[in-house]
């Protein structure tokens, strides 16, 4: 990656977000992750990312940090825009609580309901095994089950695993996805 097309801790958040548009909900949710919630604040497009960090009481090292984390979203292979995936993390993860709850090689349920400020929710639950009405994807070892009527918005989806200090959790990018509440957990499209 050159120089041209990486994030400094001299741009604003409003810069990030807009230069990278195709990984901007990844961006985001690095940023929230941490405590940054200025994402959508109107600070985000005049102050820098290192002056924002600062100011929320971070050190000059934890905005190397960010730094580098920003850029290694930058260089992640795109999600299959034909398919659902999860990361390593996130299948990592699932395979986990699988174990823990005694259900080895089951699949993973995912879709969405109605429900939130942004207009529907994502589901993710256990499952067994696909049904008919299913479309049925792998990824890192994990099936993922999705009901084929609201397939179309879904996917491209991927489905990764933070384990951080604030927002822990498996967290969703949909490209898909129009617009989402503020505080990340409901979605329009």
């Amino acid at each position: 990656m050159d120089q041209a097309t990486k994030i400094s801790k001299d741009m604003t958040i409003d810069e990030i977000l807009s230069l990278f548009p195709q990984k901007s909900q990844k961006l985001a949710l690095a940023l929230t992750s941490v405590g940054l919630e200025c994402v959508g604040c109107c600070s985000a497009s005049y102050e820098t990312l290192e002056a924002g960090m600062l100011g929320h009481g971070m050190s000059l090292e934890q905005v190397e940090k960010m730094v580098e984390v920003l850029n290694a979203i930058l260089e992640e292979t795109p999600a299959d825009p034909n398919a659902i995936t999860l990361t390593k993390a996130a299948a990592d993860k699932y395979k986990e609580i699988l174990k823990d709850e005694g259900k080895e090689g089951w699949g993973l349920r995912f879709g969405d309901h109605p429900g939130g400020c942004g207009g529907y929710e994502y589901v993710l639950d256990f499952s067994e095994q696909a049904t008919q009405d299913d479309a049925v994807f792998e990824s890192h070892g994990v099936q993922v089950h999705v009901n084929k009527k609201i397939l179309n918005r879904l996917i491209g989806s991927e489905i990764d695993f933070y384990n951080g200090l604030r927002n822990s959790g498996f967290k969703i990018s949909n490209p898909n996805a129009k617009s989402s509440c503020g505080c990340g957990s409901s979605q329009s499209y």
